[in-house]
Protein backbone atom coordinates (compact mmCIF):
# COMPACT_ATOMS: atom_id res chain seq x y z
CA UNK A 1 0.00 0.00 0.00
CA UNK A 2 1.59 3.22 -0.72
CA UNK A 3 -0.50 7.11 0.05
CA UNK A 4 1.34 10.24 -1.41
CA UNK A 5 -0.16 13.42 -0.78
CA UNK A 6 1.30 17.20 -1.00
CA UNK A 7 -0.29 20.11 1.29
CA UNK A 8 0.03 23.24 -0.17
CA UNK A 9 0.48 26.04 2.69
CA UNK A 10 3.04 27.65 5.18
CA UNK A 11 4.64 25.04 7.08
CA UNK A 12 4.22 25.63 11.13
CA UNK A 13 7.42 26.65 12.40
CA UNK A 14 6.81 25.55 16.18
CA UNK A 15 7.11 22.17 17.33
CA UNK A 16 5.71 19.38 19.99
CA UNK A 17 9.43 20.77 22.13
CA UNK A 18 7.59 24.18 22.67
CA UNK A 19 4.96 22.38 25.40
CA UNK A 20 4.89 23.80 28.70
CA UNK A 21 5.09 22.69 32.05
CA UNK A 22 3.37 24.43 35.40
CA UNK A 23 3.50 22.90 38.69
CA UNK A 24 -0.24 23.29 40.63
CA UNK A 25 -0.28 21.83 43.71
CA UNK A 26 2.89 20.52 44.13
CA UNK A 27 2.32 18.50 40.30
CA UNK A 28 3.88 19.27 36.60
CA UNK A 29 1.36 19.92 34.16
CA UNK A 30 2.09 20.39 30.86
CA UNK A 31 0.27 22.30 28.31
CA UNK A 32 0.22 23.16 25.13
CA UNK A 33 0.30 27.06 24.38
CA UNK A 34 -1.30 28.85 21.81
CA UNK A 35 1.29 29.27 19.22
CA UNK A 36 1.44 24.83 19.52
CA UNK A 37 -2.20 24.82 19.42
CA UNK A 38 -2.97 26.60 16.42
CA UNK A 39 -0.05 24.86 14.79
CA UNK A 40 -1.52 21.40 15.71
CA UNK A 41 -5.06 22.61 14.41
CA UNK A 42 -4.26 23.53 11.29
CA UNK A 43 -1.72 20.16 10.75
CA UNK A 44 -4.47 18.08 11.46
CA UNK A 45 -7.38 20.11 9.00
CA UNK A 46 -4.51 19.54 6.40
CA UNK A 47 -3.86 15.65 7.38
CA UNK A 48 -7.44 14.98 7.70
CA UNK A 49 -7.86 15.27 4.19
CA UNK A 50 -5.49 12.66 3.08
CA UNK A 51 -6.20 9.75 5.68
CA UNK A 52 -5.79 6.09 4.01
CA UNK A 53 -9.01 4.24 3.83
CA UNK A 54 -7.23 1.41 5.66
CA UNK A 55 -4.79 1.80 8.93
CA UNK A 56 -1.33 0.83 8.32
CA UNK A 57 -0.59 -2.35 10.56
CA UNK A 58 2.95 -3.09 9.51
CA UNK A 59 6.19 -1.60 9.59
CA UNK A 60 6.33 1.15 6.82
CA UNK A 61 9.00 4.11 5.17
CA UNK A 62 7.03 7.33 5.75
CA UNK A 63 9.21 10.51 3.82
CA UNK A 64 8.07 14.33 4.54
CA UNK A 65 9.33 16.95 2.68
CA UNK A 66 9.10 19.92 4.58
CA UNK A 67 9.10 23.01 1.60
CA UNK A 68 9.42 26.55 3.27
CA UNK A 69 8.60 30.02 1.69
CA UNK A 70 11.69 31.20 0.35
CA UNK A 71 13.58 33.97 2.21
CA UNK A 72 16.25 35.96 1.40
CA UNK A 73 18.32 35.12 -0.96
CA UNK A 74 17.76 31.31 -0.87
CA UNK A 75 16.84 29.78 -4.28
CA UNK A 76 14.07 27.16 -4.70
CA UNK A 77 14.99 23.74 -3.65
CA UNK A 78 17.63 24.67 -1.76
CA UNK A 79 18.26 22.74 1.25
CA UNK A 80 16.83 24.77 4.80
CA UNK A 81 19.87 24.11 7.42
CA UNK A 82 18.09 26.93 9.98
CA UNK A 83 15.46 26.24 13.28
CA UNK A 84 13.45 24.22 13.41
CA UNK A 85 15.05 20.82 13.64
CA UNK A 86 13.45 18.02 11.33
CA UNK A 87 13.24 15.86 14.20
CA UNK A 88 10.95 17.97 16.48
CA UNK A 89 8.60 18.79 13.14
CA UNK A 90 8.35 15.96 12.56
CA UNK A 91 7.16 14.91 16.07
CA UNK A 92 4.02 16.95 16.53
CA UNK A 93 3.31 15.37 12.69
CA UNK A 94 3.55 12.04 13.56
CA UNK A 95 1.53 12.29 16.63
CA UNK A 96 -1.25 14.07 15.01
CA UNK A 97 -1.11 11.35 12.09
CA UNK A 98 -1.40 8.63 14.69
CA UNK A 99 -4.66 10.42 16.04
CA UNK A 100 -6.51 10.52 12.37
CA UNK A 101 -5.67 6.75 12.45
CA UNK A 102 -3.07 7.14 9.51
CA UNK A 103 -1.31 3.89 11.41
CA UNK A 104 -1.98 1.92 14.64
CA UNK A 105 1.10 3.54 16.46
CA UNK A 106 3.54 5.43 14.96
CA UNK A 107 6.33 2.93 16.30
CA UNK A 108 5.56 1.43 13.08
CA UNK A 109 7.67 3.86 11.13
CA UNK A 110 10.82 1.77 10.98
CA UNK A 111 12.10 4.13 8.15
CA UNK A 112 11.73 8.10 7.60
CA UNK A 113 13.23 10.52 5.30
CA UNK A 114 12.85 13.86 6.28
CA UNK A 115 13.91 16.81 4.82
CA UNK A 116 13.52 20.66 4.78
CA UNK A 117 13.74 23.16 2.01
CA UNK A 118 13.37 26.44 0.71
CA UNK A 119 10.62 26.40 -1.98
CA UNK A 120 8.68 28.59 -4.80
CA UNK A 121 5.58 26.63 -3.55
CA UNK A 122 5.26 25.93 0.08
CA UNK A 123 3.83 23.10 1.63
CA UNK A 124 4.49 19.43 3.33
CA UNK A 125 4.91 16.68 0.78
CA UNK A 126 4.28 12.97 2.15
CA UNK A 127 4.68 9.68 0.82
CA UNK A 128 4.18 6.32 3.09
CA UNK A 129 5.10 2.78 1.86
CA UNK A 130 4.72 -0.66 3.30
CA UNK A 131 7.96 -2.07 4.01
Amino acid sequence: MRTEFFMPMIPPTVTHQEKQVRVLNGKPQFYEPDDLKAARAKLQAHLAQHIPEQKYTGPVRVIVKWCFPIAGKHQDGEYKSTRPDTHNLNKLFFDIMTDLGYWTDDALVASEIIEKFWARVPGIYVVIDNL
